[in-house]
C-alpha cells in the first residue's frame, strides 16, 4: 500500500516537532556557558569616594542616614540643596552605613552659611540623645555675629575663635581633621585651631564628655533666632 500524500505529510511534520522538542530539552540540561570576566565581577560599591578620597555623607535631598534627636524636629529642613537649622534647640545626627557609623581618626568637611546672628554647631565623637545639648564628644562652632563671643571654627570651651576669616551670608567649609588626639579645624583653608588633648586632660566644668574617644558626627540647630544651612557633608576615614 502506497502512503497518501496527506499522510506522508503529517509524519514529517511529526519527526519536526519530536526534533524540535529533543533540542529544547537537551538546551535546558546543557551547563549554561562561562560568564565573563565583567559579568562575574561582583557589583560596585554603594559608597564612592571623590578623586581626594572623601566620602559624601548626605545625599542632598533627604534624611535619609540622619536622624533627629526629637526635641524639635521640625527645626530641621531641607531646601535647594542644604539642610537648613531654624528654631528651638534641636540636634540631627549622622546615622547611616559609613564606617559603621562611628569615627575615630578623620577628615569632615561640610559648608556651611550663616545668616545674621546666627548660631550653630558640627559635633564630632558624639553620641545620639533624644534631647538637651549633646555630652559626648567635642563641638566646632558655627557662629559669625551670634551674641556668644565663641566664633565660627572654634573647639567650643577648649579653644575657642574670637575673629574667624568667615562671614554671614556667605558660604563657607569647615575642615576638621581628628588624628590621635589632635584636632585641627581650618575655615576656607585657613587653619584657626590647632590642639591636642594632654595626657593629663581635665574637660572644662559642665562637660565631662569632652574627651578624645569615638563617635558619630551631628549638626546643631540653636535657637529660634538662627538659620545656619548646611550642605556637601564629606568624610575622610584616617588610619
Amino acid at each position: 500500500m502506497v502512503d497518501s500524500p496527506v499522510v506522508v505529510k503529517k509524519l514529517s511534520l511529526s519527526l519536526t516537532l519530536v526534533l524540535a522538542l529533543a533540542t529544547a530539552f537537551l538546551g535546558c540540561s546543557s551547563e549554561p556557558p562561562a560568564s565573563s570576566p565583567e559579568e562575574a565581577a561582583p557589583e560596585a560599591s554603594a559608597v564612592e569616594t571623590d578623586a581626594e578620597g572623601f566620602i559624601s555623607l548626605w545625599d542632598g535631598e533627604t534624611f535619609d542616614g540622619w536622624k533627629k534627636a526629637g526635641e524639635n524636629p521640625d527645626t530641621f529642613t531641607i531646601a535647594d540643596g542644604a539642610i537648613i537649622a531654624n528654631g528651638p534647640r534641636e540636634h540631627l545626627f549622622y546615622a547611616g552605613e559609613v564606617n559603621g557609623g562611628s569615627f575615630t581618626n578623620f577628615e569632615l568637611k561640610v559648608d556651611v552659611m550663616t545668616r545674621e546672628t546666627s548660631n550653630g554647631g558640627i559635633y564630632f565623637h558624639t553620641n545620639y540623645q533624644p534631647e538637651g545639648w549633646p555630652s559626648a564628644g567635642f563641638e566646632v562652632q558655627v557662629n559669625n555675629s551670634h551674641g556668644d563671643w565663641r566664633r565660627s571654627g572654634g573647639l567650643y570651651g577648649v579653644d575657642d575663635v574670637k575673629e574667624p576669616p568667615t562671614k554671614d551670608d556667605e558660604w563657607f567649609t569647615e575642615h576638621i581633621t581628628v588624628q590621635d588626639g589632635r584636632v585641627t579645624i581650618a575655615l576656607n583653608g585657613e587653619q584657626v585651631v590647632d590642639w591636642t588633648q594632654p595626657e593629663d586632660w581635665t574637660p572644662p566644668e559642665n562637660m565631662a564628655g569632652r574627651m578624645m574617644g569615638s563617635g558619630t558626627f551631628a549638626l546643631q540647630g540653636h535657637d529660634p533666632g538662627s538659620t545656619v544651612y548646611y550642605r556637601n557633608i564629606r568624610v575622610k576615614v584616617l588610619d
